[in-house]
């Protein structure tokens, strides 16, 4: 049995006044402004076309084995790190004849406290706190229960507002939500939620000053976190020990999690691209492939190093890793703001860093039977990265100011054990050119030959 099951009731009932006056630890992450995330829901609100907008915080998690992360939109427009609570965000809007219109309304709703649970997960806030609005930074604080009423009000006083509710169709209570919503107003079928995710995506693509500043304390965690690594390396080494190793220092250097399963592939395991089992001991004369960084305050890191098991690359691993290297350099030297394209594996476009990418790779190296080497790099170029590692972006767009992106050329020759990825994770800054976030941690093969040296 679940031990919040056989919690015995004089216990919550002796605790449950102390508890109330416990201290309520809010933001455990580092919080931006509050005035950052009501700018971006007001920029949200103007691009719901009169509508209205219902977003659903993650909930608890069921077991303990599964820690708590916040909805990477939920948090993007309120910084807000708690279960369970309900976004509102009404449009302003104009009727047709000019008679009525409607203001702009943000609300956030909060579960009201369950004390006894709150035993095992900690306190929380509702919006019973006088301050909450404050504390929040949302203008509107109201207990959930009082939602159904609020929306209920607006959908019978405009009912355009039927096709123009935004929400996430995915969400399994905002599907809950527009069932219940169509049955209380008697609605013939239930509402069409529009995918919210295709407003915030674009929003999220470009990032602020605050932003940007979680995205340098997440590149310099995950920077020292993979020196350690490296330094550690050695034959007869388990994947799964460097993967702690990683682990261990994000931590320590103030992550919360890592960012993505770590990568930690040796020898033929560094030719698969998602190798996640990292249960393989590591051999004198393998390369060892790591794409491995951590999250800080919800904002991500990506950086993948190739480095030889016992610290010298033999000829060939460095000709691949020398061209793998020179690929990078030279789709970074390419680019052009609001011209350049990534994520494109099958080189539809002539000028996108994938292809000036692959072309350089033909140009450079051949596979052992003489044939241009380029086919062995087998995805895209890069990605977009912020609070998700893969950041929700359209990639036949080009990549404009303010964006932060990855570029990670990679050759994989499963006939020759071979597998060489080098990412970095690159700013677009306001005159258009590139500041590396992650490029502290060094790539040339001598230098990664150098940080092995015991």
């Amino acid at each position: 049995m679940h031990p919040l099951h056989s919690f015995p009731m004089r216990f919550s009932r002796r605790f449950t006044l102390l508890f109330l006056l416990l201290p309520i630890t809010l933001f455990a992450l580092d919080r931006q402004p509050t005035s950052d995330y009501h700018t971006r829901r007001i920029r949200l609100s103007g691009a719901l076309n009169g509508g209205v907008a219902v977003l659903f915080a993650a909930e608890e998690p069921l077991t303990d084995f599964t820690p708590f992360r916040q909805d990477s939109d939920f948090y993007y427009l309120t910084g807000w790190n708690q279960p369970g609570a309900v976004l509102l965000i009404v449009a302003p809007a104009i009727s047709d004849d000019l008679k009525t219109t409607r203001s702009y309304r943000e609300v956030l709703f909060l579960p009201i406290r369950n004390l006894r649970t709150e035993r095992y997960t900690g306190p929380k806030l509702d919006a019973s706190s006088p301050d909450a609005p404050h504390v929040t930074g949302v203008d509107e604080v109201r207990p959930m229960t009082d939602l159904p009423a609020i929306l209920g009000t607006l959908l019978k006083s405009d009912r355009y507002l039927e096709r123009s509710l935004w929400s996430q169709p995915g969400n399994p209570q905002a599907r809950a939500f527009a069932a219940w919503t169509a049955t209380n107003l008697g609605m013939d079928t239930t509402p069409n939620l529009l995918d919210v995710h295709t407003l915030t995506g674009v929003l999220r693509a470009t990032k602020d000053a605050g932003e940007l500043a979680l995205m340098h304390k997440a590149a310099d965690a995950s920077v020292k976190a993979q020196l350690a690594m490296i330094a550690a390396v050695h034959p007869g080494m388990t994947e799964r020990a460097a993967a702690g190793i990683i682990i261990q220092n994000l931590m320590a250097n103030g992550c919360e999690r890592p960012s993505y399963a770590p990568i930690v592939g040796s020898g033929p395991n560094s030719t698969i691209l998602h190798y996640s089992e990292n249960s393989r001991t590591m051999q004198a004369g393998e390369v060892l492939l790591v794409d491995a960084a951590g999250e800080y305050s919800m904002y991500a890191s990506d950086i993948t190093r190739t480095m030889p098991v016992d610290g010298h690359f033999t000829a060939r691993q460095r000709e691949i890793y020398e061209i793998v290297l020179g690929a990078q350099t030279a789709a970074m030297n390419a680019f052009v703001a609001g011209k350049s394209r990534i994520n494109d594996p099958d080189h539809r476009y002539p000028d996108s860093l994938d292809t000036i990418a692959f072309n350089y790779m033909n140009a450079h190296g051949k596979d052992l039977h003489g044939e241009p080497i380029g086919k062995y790099f087998i995805h895209g170029l890069g990605h977009l990265v912020g609070i998700d590692v893969h950041d929700p972006w359209d990639y036949t767009q080009p990549l404009e100011r303010g964006m932060v992106f990855t570029i990670e050329p990679g050759i994989y020759i499963p006939e020759e054990n071979i597998g060489v990825r080098i990412e970095d994770d690159y700013y677009v800054q306001p005159d258009g050119t590139l500041q590396c976030l992650t490029c502290a941690l060094p790539k040339t093969a001598d230098a990664i030959e150098g940080l092995m040296k015991k």
